[in-house]
Protein backbone atom coordinates (compact mmCIF):
# COMPACT_ATOMS: atom_id res chain seq x y z
CA UNK A 1 0.00 0.00 0.00
CA UNK A 2 1.50 3.43 -0.95
CA UNK A 3 2.14 5.43 1.99
CA UNK A 4 0.14 8.90 2.45
CA UNK A 5 3.41 10.37 2.70
CA UNK A 6 4.99 9.03 -1.26
CA UNK A 7 4.92 12.35 -3.88
CA UNK A 8 2.37 11.56 -6.29
CA UNK A 9 -0.68 13.34 -7.62
CA UNK A 10 -2.96 11.76 -5.64
CA UNK A 11 -1.29 12.49 -1.97
CA UNK A 12 -0.31 16.69 -3.37
CA UNK A 13 -4.47 16.76 -4.70
CA UNK A 14 -5.93 15.76 -0.55
CA UNK A 15 -3.84 18.78 0.33
CA UNK A 16 -6.46 20.89 -1.09
CA UNK A 17 -6.08 23.69 -3.57
CA UNK A 18 -5.58 26.50 -1.19
CA UNK A 19 -3.03 24.66 0.62
CA UNK A 20 -1.51 23.91 -2.59
CA UNK A 21 -1.41 27.10 -4.20
CA UNK A 22 0.42 28.47 -0.46
CA UNK A 23 3.09 26.07 -0.88
CA UNK A 24 3.47 26.68 -5.18
CA UNK A 25 4.31 30.48 -4.59
CA UNK A 26 6.89 29.94 -1.63
CA UNK A 27 8.44 27.68 -3.74
CA UNK A 28 8.34 29.44 -6.79
CA UNK A 29 9.23 32.76 -4.74
CA UNK A 30 12.03 34.23 -6.27
CA UNK A 31 11.96 31.45 -9.51
CA UNK A 32 11.91 33.34 -13.13
CA UNK A 33 11.47 30.83 -14.98
CA UNK A 34 8.67 28.78 -12.75
CA UNK A 35 6.50 32.33 -12.46
CA UNK A 36 6.85 32.19 -16.49
CA UNK A 37 5.47 29.00 -16.67
CA UNK A 38 2.30 29.52 -14.21
CA UNK A 39 1.37 32.70 -15.30
CA UNK A 40 1.10 30.54 -18.75
CA UNK A 41 -0.91 27.98 -17.18
CA UNK A 42 -3.57 30.47 -15.61
CA UNK A 43 -4.11 32.13 -19.05
CA UNK A 44 -4.72 29.25 -20.12
CA UNK A 45 -7.95 29.02 -18.21
CA UNK A 46 -9.08 32.37 -20.16
CA UNK A 47 -8.39 30.23 -23.67
CA UNK A 48 -5.77 29.88 -26.34
CA UNK A 49 -5.77 33.57 -26.70
CA UNK A 50 -4.45 34.90 -23.81
CA UNK A 51 -1.38 32.31 -23.97
CA UNK A 52 -1.24 32.59 -27.69
CA UNK A 53 -0.65 36.61 -26.57
CA UNK A 54 1.70 36.16 -23.85
CA UNK A 55 3.88 33.53 -25.99
CA UNK A 56 4.37 36.34 -29.13
CA UNK A 57 5.04 38.90 -26.29
CA UNK A 58 7.68 36.34 -24.69
CA UNK A 59 9.38 35.83 -28.38
CA UNK A 60 9.40 39.26 -29.33
CA UNK A 61 11.36 40.35 -26.17
CA UNK A 62 13.91 37.43 -26.58
CA UNK A 63 14.23 38.00 -30.28
CA UNK A 64 15.01 41.57 -29.42
CA UNK A 65 17.87 41.28 -26.95
CA UNK A 66 21.48 41.53 -27.73
CA UNK A 67 22.82 40.51 -24.84
CA UNK A 68 25.74 37.80 -24.74
CA UNK A 69 24.23 34.87 -22.66
CA UNK A 70 27.27 33.09 -21.48
CA UNK A 71 27.40 29.31 -20.19
CA UNK A 72 26.64 30.32 -16.90
CA UNK A 73 23.26 31.47 -17.65
CA UNK A 74 22.38 28.98 -20.25
CA UNK A 75 20.35 27.10 -18.38
CA UNK A 76 17.74 30.03 -17.40
CA UNK A 77 17.58 30.80 -21.26
CA UNK A 78 16.96 27.31 -22.26
CA UNK A 79 14.16 26.70 -19.31
CA UNK A 80 12.18 29.90 -20.61
CA UNK A 81 13.10 28.55 -24.89
CA UNK A 82 11.53 24.95 -23.22
CA UNK A 83 8.43 27.01 -21.65
CA UNK A 84 7.32 28.81 -24.19
CA UNK A 85 7.71 25.45 -26.97
CA UNK A 86 5.43 23.73 -23.94
CA UNK A 87 3.26 26.17 -24.39
CA UNK A 88 2.84 26.19 -27.88
CA UNK A 89 2.58 22.55 -28.11
CA UNK A 90 0.22 21.68 -25.01
CA UNK A 91 -2.01 25.05 -24.84
CA UNK A 92 -2.34 26.21 -27.67
CA UNK A 93 -1.90 23.65 -30.61
CA UNK A 94 -5.04 21.83 -29.38
CA UNK A 95 -7.15 24.30 -29.81
CA UNK A 96 -6.29 26.53 -32.31
CA UNK A 97 -3.70 24.99 -34.71
CA UNK A 98 -3.57 27.66 -36.86
CA UNK A 99 -2.03 30.03 -34.40
CA UNK A 100 0.29 27.78 -32.70
CA UNK A 101 1.75 26.91 -36.39
CA UNK A 102 2.30 30.47 -36.56
CA UNK A 103 4.17 30.82 -33.48
CA UNK A 104 6.41 28.46 -34.19
CA UNK A 105 7.87 29.60 -37.05
CA UNK A 106 8.14 32.97 -35.07
CA UNK A 107 10.28 30.83 -32.52
CA UNK A 108 11.94 29.27 -35.28
CA UNK A 109 12.85 32.76 -36.90
CA UNK A 110 14.71 33.21 -33.16
CA UNK A 111 17.52 31.22 -34.21
CA UNK A 112 20.00 33.45 -35.61
CA UNK A 113 19.97 35.19 -33.06
CA UNK A 114 20.25 32.73 -30.25
CA UNK A 115 23.31 31.26 -32.00
CA UNK A 116 24.85 34.58 -32.20
CA UNK A 117 24.26 35.85 -28.75
CA UNK A 118 24.34 32.59 -26.82
CA UNK A 119 27.59 29.99 -25.83
CA UNK A 120 25.87 26.83 -26.81
CA UNK A 121 28.94 24.71 -26.01
CA UNK A 122 26.23 21.95 -24.62
CA UNK A 123 24.17 22.57 -27.77
CA UNK A 124 21.21 22.94 -25.67
CA UNK A 125 20.05 25.72 -28.21
CA UNK A 126 20.13 23.26 -31.18
CA UNK A 127 18.24 20.74 -29.52
CA UNK A 128 15.46 23.35 -28.69
CA UNK A 129 15.41 24.62 -32.05
CA UNK A 130 15.14 21.18 -33.78
CA UNK A 131 12.24 20.23 -31.42
CA UNK A 132 10.69 23.51 -32.65
CA UNK A 133 11.39 22.44 -36.47
CA UNK A 134 9.99 18.92 -35.06
CA UNK A 135 6.82 20.09 -33.85
CA UNK A 136 6.08 22.04 -37.17
CA UNK A 137 6.07 19.46 -39.12
CA UNK A 138 3.55 17.26 -37.10
CA UNK A 139 1.55 20.62 -36.80
CA UNK A 140 1.17 21.25 -40.41
CA UNK A 141 -1.19 18.74 -41.41
CA UNK A 142 -3.52 20.17 -39.06
CA UNK A 143 -2.94 23.68 -39.30
CA UNK A 144 -3.95 23.53 -42.99
CA UNK A 145 -2.10 26.69 -44.17
CA UNK A 146 -2.23 27.03 -48.05
CA UNK A 147 0.22 25.18 -50.12
CA UNK A 148 1.32 28.09 -52.22
CA UNK A 149 1.14 30.43 -49.00
CA UNK A 150 3.49 27.55 -47.16
CA UNK A 151 5.53 27.06 -49.52
CA UNK A 152 6.50 30.53 -50.30
CA UNK A 153 7.51 30.78 -46.07
CA UNK A 154 9.39 27.80 -46.86
CA UNK A 155 11.33 29.65 -49.46
CA UNK A 156 12.17 32.65 -47.65
CA UNK A 157 13.11 30.55 -44.84
CA UNK A 158 15.61 28.40 -46.88
CA UNK A 159 16.42 31.34 -48.51
CA UNK A 160 18.05 32.57 -44.94
CA UNK A 161 19.01 29.40 -43.57
CA UNK A 162 22.39 30.65 -42.34
CA UNK A 163 22.35 28.15 -39.26
CA UNK A 164 21.10 25.13 -41.28
CA UNK A 165 18.08 25.23 -38.67
CA UNK A 166 15.61 24.98 -41.71
CA UNK A 167 17.76 22.44 -43.25
CA UNK A 168 14.31 19.81 -42.91
CA UNK A 169 11.86 21.32 -43.57
CA UNK A 170 11.04 20.21 -47.09
CA UNK A 171 10.51 16.34 -46.15
CA UNK A 172 9.31 17.54 -43.14
CA UNK A 173 5.98 19.38 -44.93
CA UNK A 174 6.04 17.35 -48.03
CA UNK A 175 3.18 16.27 -47.16
CA UNK A 176 0.62 19.71 -46.11
CA UNK A 177 3.17 20.92 -49.43
CA UNK A 178 1.45 18.26 -51.35
CA UNK A 179 2.10 18.56 -55.58
CA UNK A 180 1.12 21.87 -56.37
CA UNK A 181 3.10 23.44 -53.00
CA UNK A 182 6.10 21.32 -54.18
CA UNK A 183 6.03 22.62 -57.74
CA UNK A 184 5.61 26.22 -56.99
CA UNK A 185 9.21 25.65 -54.52
CA UNK A 186 10.80 23.87 -57.43
CA UNK A 187 9.98 26.47 -59.60
CA UNK A 188 11.18 29.08 -57.03
CA UNK A 189 14.64 27.70 -56.64
CA UNK A 190 15.34 27.29 -60.46
CA UNK A 191 14.54 30.86 -60.65
CA UNK A 192 16.96 31.62 -58.75
CA UNK A 193 19.82 30.27 -60.80
CA UNK A 194 20.84 32.69 -63.38
CA UNK A 195 20.89 35.51 -61.11
CA UNK A 196 23.94 33.70 -59.84
CA UNK A 197 25.47 34.35 -63.02
CA UNK A 198 26.40 37.63 -62.26
CA UNK A 199 29.85 38.98 -61.25
CA UNK A 200 30.69 41.99 -59.81
CA UNK A 201 33.22 44.64 -60.88
CA UNK A 202 36.64 43.88 -58.49
CA UNK A 203 36.10 47.43 -57.57
CA UNK A 204 33.20 46.06 -55.74
CA UNK A 205 34.69 42.73 -54.13
CA UNK A 206 35.56 42.53 -50.83
CA UNK A 207 38.12 40.04 -49.73
CA UNK A 208 37.19 37.92 -46.65
CA UNK A 209 40.06 35.41 -46.40
CA UNK A 210 42.79 33.58 -47.78
CA UNK A 211 42.43 29.41 -48.55
CA UNK A 212 45.05 27.37 -50.72
CA UNK A 213 43.39 28.06 -53.87
CA UNK A 214 44.23 31.67 -53.11
CA UNK A 215 41.85 35.27 -52.33
CA UNK A 216 38.04 34.46 -50.91
CA UNK A 217 36.01 37.10 -52.52
CA UNK A 218 32.73 37.69 -50.35
CA UNK A 219 30.34 37.61 -53.69
CA UNK A 220 32.24 33.97 -54.33
CA UNK A 221 31.30 32.73 -50.95
CA UNK A 222 27.66 33.80 -51.22
CA UNK A 223 27.13 32.62 -54.58
CA UNK A 224 28.72 28.98 -53.78
CA UNK A 225 26.23 29.00 -50.70
CA UNK A 226 23.28 30.14 -52.47
CA UNK A 227 23.98 27.31 -55.02
CA UNK A 228 24.11 24.79 -52.32
CA UNK A 229 20.65 26.11 -50.98
CA UNK A 230 19.15 25.80 -54.64
CA UNK A 231 20.90 22.13 -55.01
CA UNK A 232 19.61 20.98 -51.69
CA UNK A 233 16.33 22.69 -51.79
CA UNK A 234 15.80 20.64 -55.35
CA UNK A 235 16.89 17.23 -54.17
CA UNK A 236 14.97 17.39 -51.35
CA UNK A 237 11.66 18.48 -53.49
CA UNK A 238 12.74 15.89 -56.15
CA UNK A 239 12.72 13.15 -53.29
CA UNK A 240 9.13 14.41 -52.17
CA UNK A 241 7.65 14.16 -55.20
CA UNK A 242 9.31 10.49 -56.02
CA UNK A 243 10.92 12.24 -59.37
CA UNK A 244 14.07 10.38 -60.25
CA UNK A 245 14.51 12.62 -63.54
CA UNK A 246 14.68 15.54 -61.79
CA UNK A 247 16.64 14.91 -59.39
CA UNK A 248 19.12 13.38 -61.56
CA UNK A 249 18.93 16.38 -63.96
CA UNK A 250 20.08 18.86 -61.07
CA UNK A 251 23.30 17.46 -61.60
CA UNK A 252 25.53 18.26 -64.43
CA UNK A 253 27.56 15.59 -66.49
CA UNK A 254 30.54 16.29 -65.07
CA UNK A 255 29.37 16.01 -61.49
CA UNK A 256 27.57 12.60 -62.07
CA UNK A 257 30.92 11.41 -62.24
CA UNK A 258 31.39 12.23 -58.74
CA UNK A 259 31.40 8.82 -56.82
CA UNK A 260 28.95 10.43 -54.34
CA UNK A 261 26.57 11.75 -56.40
CA UNK A 262 26.51 8.71 -58.57
CA UNK A 263 25.53 6.32 -55.65
CA UNK A 264 23.04 9.08 -54.61
CA UNK A 265 21.65 8.50 -58.13
CA UNK A 266 21.72 4.86 -58.58
CA UNK A 267 19.97 4.26 -55.04
CA UNK A 268 16.73 6.44 -56.22
CA UNK A 269 16.98 4.76 -59.41
CA UNK A 270 16.98 1.28 -57.64
CA UNK A 271 13.42 2.52 -55.40
CA UNK A 272 12.10 3.23 -58.59
CA UNK A 273 12.98 0.03 -60.16
CA UNK A 274 15.51 1.13 -62.50
CA UNK A 275 18.14 -1.56 -61.93
CA UNK A 276 19.78 -1.13 -65.50
CA UNK A 277 19.72 2.68 -65.11
CA UNK A 278 21.43 2.47 -61.61
CA UNK A 279 24.03 0.38 -62.93
CA UNK A 280 24.85 2.92 -65.85
CA UNK A 281 24.80 5.66 -63.17
CA UNK A 282 27.75 3.99 -61.42
CA UNK A 283 29.52 2.84 -64.24
CA UNK A 284 30.10 6.88 -64.92
CA UNK A 285 31.40 7.06 -62.12
CA UNK A 286 33.89 4.24 -61.89
CA UNK A 287 37.11 5.55 -63.58
CA UNK A 288 37.07 8.01 -60.75
CA UNK A 289 36.32 4.88 -57.93
CA UNK A 290 39.38 2.89 -59.29
CA UNK A 291 41.65 5.90 -58.17
CA UNK A 292 40.80 5.66 -54.31
CA UNK A 293 39.08 8.24 -51.80
CA UNK A 294 36.48 7.88 -49.14
CA UNK A 295 33.12 7.16 -50.84
CA UNK A 296 31.16 5.50 -47.68
CA UNK A 297 27.69 4.61 -49.69
CA UNK A 298 29.42 3.26 -53.18
CA UNK A 299 29.70 -0.16 -51.99
CA UNK A 300 26.22 -0.77 -50.26
CA UNK A 301 24.48 0.79 -53.53
CA UNK A 302 26.99 -1.44 -55.67
CA UNK A 303 25.92 -4.93 -54.25
CA UNK A 304 22.41 -3.37 -54.43
CA UNK A 305 22.66 -3.33 -57.91
CA UNK A 306 24.06 -6.32 -58.41
CA UNK A 307 21.69 -8.17 -56.52
CA UNK A 308 18.49 -6.41 -58.29
CA UNK A 309 19.97 -7.13 -61.79
CA UNK A 310 20.59 -11.25 -60.83
CA UNK A 311 24.11 -10.72 -60.53
CA UNK A 312 24.66 -12.69 -57.21
CA UNK A 313 27.86 -14.03 -57.71
CA UNK A 314 29.25 -10.79 -58.19
CA UNK A 315 27.46 -9.50 -55.65
CA UNK A 316 28.95 -11.84 -53.34
CA UNK A 317 32.51 -11.68 -54.44
CA UNK A 318 32.38 -8.12 -53.66
CA UNK A 319 30.99 -8.49 -50.43
CA UNK A 320 33.51 -10.75 -49.61
CA UNK A 321 36.23 -8.44 -51.11
CA UNK A 322 35.11 -5.92 -48.59
CA UNK A 323 35.31 -8.31 -46.03
CA UNK A 324 38.82 -8.55 -46.38
CA UNK A 325 39.81 -5.05 -47.11
CA UNK A 326 39.22 -4.07 -43.05
CA UNK A 327 37.91 -7.35 -41.76
CA UNK A 328 34.41 -5.16 -41.85
CA UNK A 329 32.02 -8.10 -39.71
CA UNK A 330 28.87 -6.29 -41.50
CA UNK A 331 29.36 -7.15 -44.90
CA UNK A 332 30.84 -10.78 -43.82
CA UNK A 333 27.37 -11.24 -42.11
CA UNK A 334 25.69 -10.45 -45.09
CA UNK A 335 28.06 -12.00 -47.39
CA UNK A 336 26.84 -15.84 -44.93
CA UNK A 337 23.41 -14.74 -44.95
CA UNK A 338 23.02 -15.29 -48.81
CA UNK A 339 25.05 -18.89 -48.56
CA UNK A 340 22.90 -21.94 -48.38
CA UNK A 341 23.25 -23.98 -45.46
CA UNK A 342 26.10 -25.96 -44.11
CA UNK A 343 28.18 -23.79 -46.48
CA UNK A 344 28.10 -20.20 -44.33
CA UNK A 345 29.80 -22.51 -41.92
CA UNK A 346 32.50 -23.26 -44.12
CA UNK A 347 33.15 -19.76 -44.80
CA UNK A 348 32.70 -18.77 -41.72
CA UNK A 349 35.53 -20.47 -40.64
CA UNK A 350 37.70 -19.16 -43.82
CA UNK A 351 36.83 -15.53 -42.98
CA UNK A 352 37.99 -16.11 -39.11
CA UNK A 353 41.26 -17.93 -40.28
CA UNK A 354 42.01 -14.98 -43.03
CA UNK A 355 41.52 -12.67 -39.89
CA UNK A 356 44.11 -14.26 -38.25
CA UNK A 357 46.60 -13.75 -40.78
CA UNK A 358 45.68 -10.23 -41.37
CA UNK A 359 48.20 -7.75 -41.45
CA UNK A 360 46.80 -4.99 -38.79
CA UNK A 361 47.22 -7.22 -35.50
CA UNK A 362 44.92 -5.00 -33.56
CA UNK A 363 42.01 -4.85 -36.54
CA UNK A 364 42.03 -8.41 -36.46
CA UNK A 365 41.51 -8.53 -32.65
CA UNK A 366 38.72 -5.97 -33.03
CA UNK A 367 37.25 -8.03 -35.38
CA UNK A 368 37.49 -11.53 -33.49
CA UNK A 369 36.59 -9.88 -30.65
CA UNK A 370 33.19 -8.41 -32.35
CA UNK A 371 32.51 -11.16 -33.93
CA UNK A 372 32.76 -12.95 -31.55
CA UNK A 373 35.78 -16.06 -32.33
CA UNK A 374 37.35 -15.92 -28.93
CA UNK A 375 39.47 -19.03 -29.70
CA UNK A 376 40.58 -17.41 -32.69
CA UNK A 377 41.79 -14.11 -31.08
CA UNK A 378 43.71 -16.67 -28.88
CA UNK A 379 45.52 -17.86 -31.73
CA UNK A 380 46.01 -14.82 -33.01
CA UNK A 381 47.73 -13.00 -29.41
CA UNK A 382 49.59 -16.16 -28.79
CA UNK A 383 50.99 -16.36 -32.19
CA UNK A 384 51.87 -12.48 -32.37
CA UNK A 385 52.15 -11.04 -28.99
CA UNK A 386 55.37 -9.19 -29.94
CA UNK A 387 52.63 -7.40 -32.20
CA UNK A 388 50.39 -5.72 -29.08
CA UNK A 389 50.66 -1.79 -28.86
CA UNK A 390 49.65 -1.40 -24.90
CA UNK A 391 48.73 2.32 -26.16
CA UNK A 392 45.44 0.41 -27.36
CA UNK A 393 43.62 0.37 -23.70
CA UNK A 394 40.26 0.25 -24.66
CA UNK A 395 40.34 -2.89 -26.80
CA UNK A 396 42.94 -4.33 -25.37
CA UNK A 397 40.84 -4.27 -21.88
CA UNK A 398 38.17 -5.24 -23.67
CA UNK A 399 39.83 -8.42 -24.85
CA UNK A 400 41.04 -9.16 -21.15
CA UNK A 401 37.92 -9.12 -19.70
CA UNK A 402 36.77 -11.01 -23.12
CA UNK A 403 39.96 -14.01 -22.79
CA UNK A 404 40.53 -14.55 -19.20
CA UNK A 405 38.11 -17.49 -18.20
CA UNK A 406 38.95 -19.62 -20.96
CA UNK A 407 41.96 -18.48 -22.51
CA UNK A 408 44.24 -16.65 -18.94
CA UNK A 409 47.21 -16.63 -20.42
CA UNK A 410 46.54 -14.70 -23.85
CA UNK A 411 44.62 -12.63 -21.10
CA UNK A 412 47.92 -12.04 -19.36
CA UNK A 413 49.57 -11.07 -22.68
CA UNK A 414 47.29 -8.35 -22.91
CA UNK A 415 47.43 -7.22 -19.88
CA UNK A 416 51.05 -6.99 -19.73
CA UNK A 417 51.37 -5.00 -23.40
CA UNK A 418 49.16 -2.44 -21.24
CA UNK A 419 51.56 -2.65 -17.68
CA UNK A 420 54.96 -2.49 -20.12
CA UNK A 421 53.80 0.64 -21.95
CA UNK A 422 52.94 2.30 -18.88
CA UNK A 423 56.55 2.02 -17.35
CA UNK A 424 58.48 2.00 -19.86
CA UNK A 425 56.97 5.39 -21.20
CA UNK A 426 56.67 6.36 -17.78
CA UNK A 427 52.51 7.61 -18.09
CA UNK A 428 52.31 8.32 -14.53
CA UNK A 429 48.30 8.89 -15.06
CA UNK A 430 48.67 4.77 -15.80
CA UNK A 431 50.09 3.43 -13.37
CA UNK A 432 46.66 2.91 -11.31
CA UNK A 433 45.22 0.93 -14.11
CA UNK A 434 48.75 -0.52 -14.67
CA UNK A 435 48.55 -1.89 -10.93
CA UNK A 436 45.27 -3.14 -11.15
CA UNK A 437 46.64 -4.81 -14.43
CA UNK A 438 49.50 -6.24 -12.71
CA UNK A 439 47.41 -7.46 -9.47
CA UNK A 440 44.72 -9.41 -12.29
CA UNK A 441 47.75 -10.97 -13.54
CA UNK A 442 48.83 -12.51 -10.67
CA UNK A 443 44.85 -13.88 -10.33
CA UNK A 444 45.09 -15.47 -13.48
CA UNK A 445 48.26 -16.68 -12.88
CA UNK A 446 46.38 -19.61 -10.79
CA UNK A 447 45.00 -20.55 -13.65
CA UNK A 448 48.06 -21.46 -16.17
CA UNK A 449 49.54 -24.50 -15.87
CA UNK A 450 52.20 -23.85 -18.78
CA UNK A 451 53.49 -20.22 -19.64
CA UNK A 452 54.95 -22.12 -22.88
CA UNK A 453 58.15 -19.67 -23.96
CA UNK A 454 56.38 -16.55 -22.41
CA UNK A 455 57.67 -15.38 -18.67
CA UNK A 456 56.05 -16.96 -15.60
CA UNK A 457 54.16 -14.18 -13.59
CA UNK A 458 57.01 -14.66 -10.65
CA UNK A 459 60.05 -14.02 -13.34
CA UNK A 460 57.73 -11.16 -15.13
CA UNK A 461 57.14 -9.73 -11.68
CA UNK A 462 60.83 -10.04 -10.80
CA UNK A 463 61.84 -8.56 -14.50
CA UNK A 464 59.39 -4.84 -14.20
CA UNK A 465 60.81 -4.71 -10.27
CA UNK A 466 64.35 -4.87 -11.48
CA UNK A 467 64.04 -2.58 -14.24
CA UNK A 468 61.32 -0.36 -13.27
CA UNK A 469 61.95 -0.14 -9.55
CA UNK A 470 62.47 3.41 -9.32
CA UNK A 471 58.55 3.95 -10.91
CA UNK A 472 57.71 4.91 -6.69
CA UNK A 473 53.80 5.57 -8.10
CA UNK A 474 53.45 2.53 -9.73
CA UNK A 475 54.58 0.72 -6.85
CA UNK A 476 52.70 2.81 -4.14
CA UNK A 477 49.75 2.01 -6.21
CA UNK A 478 50.07 -1.62 -6.07
CA UNK A 479 50.52 -1.38 -2.30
Amino acid sequence: MTSAKTLNAKNLAALGAARLAAIVLEITAGDVQAKRRLRLELASQAGGDEVAAQVRKRLVSIGKSRSFVSWRKMRGLQQDLETQLRAVTELIAPTQPAEAFDLLWRFAALAPSLYERCDDSNDGISYIISQVIAALGALAPIAKMPSLALAERIYEALCSNSYGQYDDLIPLLAEPLGRDGLGYLKTKFESMTPALQLDLPDAERRVIGISSRGVVYEDDAERRAQLRTIQSALTQIADAAGDVDSYIAIYADEDRKNPAIAARIADRLLVAGRAEEAYGALALAQPMRRKGGHWPDWDRVKVNVLDALGHLSDAQNLRWDLFEHDLAADWLRQYLKKLPDFEDMEAEERAIAYAGGFPDFHRALFFLLEWPALPAANQLILARCAQIDGTHYELLSTAASALEYAHPLAATLVLRAMIDFALENARHKRYRHAARHLKACESLARKIEDYGEHKSHTAYLANIKSAHKQKLGFWNALA
